[in-house]
């Protein structure tokens, strides 16, 4: 099961942190096809956070086709994302390069930082309608 934590100075809408969490999840093999999620009530006891926003998170992991509601069962995963499970040998190396940032005095932030300029250079974000190329400053065309 999957415990949401909700960080309300994230600026991140509270229906996308449940969702990305979700996905997260599923990406790290946490919750699998069949896995129940925990009902409304649940994920509004355990956040404090409206159960309209809940019923939305759902709703868009539903339009994505990675769960799908049952009515009077609950909420239930069609489908799994990705494939790094969490006992993944990548993951003590990762947890190790953490603590030794850590003690290296980087904060949160600055590790944040560091890894996603690394990420970007090893998997670049791939858009379908690349920008136009940028003229030179002066040049007329």
């Amino acid at each position: 099961m999957v415990d949401y934590r909700i960080d309300r100075r994230s600026g991140v809408a509270t229906y996308l942190q449940i969702v990305q969490q979700t996905e997260q999840a599923l990406r790290l093999g946490l919750l699998a096809p069949g896995d129940k999620l925990p009902t409304a009530r649940e994920v509004v006891e355990a956040t404090a956070v409206n159960p309209n926003t809940v019923l939305k998170a759902y709703r868009e992991l539903e339009r994505e086709g990675l769960v799908e509601a049952r009515r009077g069962l609950g909420t239930f995963v069609r489908r799994s994302l990705g494939a790094a499970p969490a006992d993944s040998p990548l993951r003590a190396e990762l947890e190790d390069w953490a603590s030794r940032a850590r003690e290296a005095g980087l904060e949160r932030e600055d590790v944040a930082a560091l890894f996603t300029a690394v990420l970007e250079t090893h998997h670049p974000v791939r858009t379908s309608d690349p920008a136009p190329p940028k003229t030179p400053q002066g040049d007329p065309s």
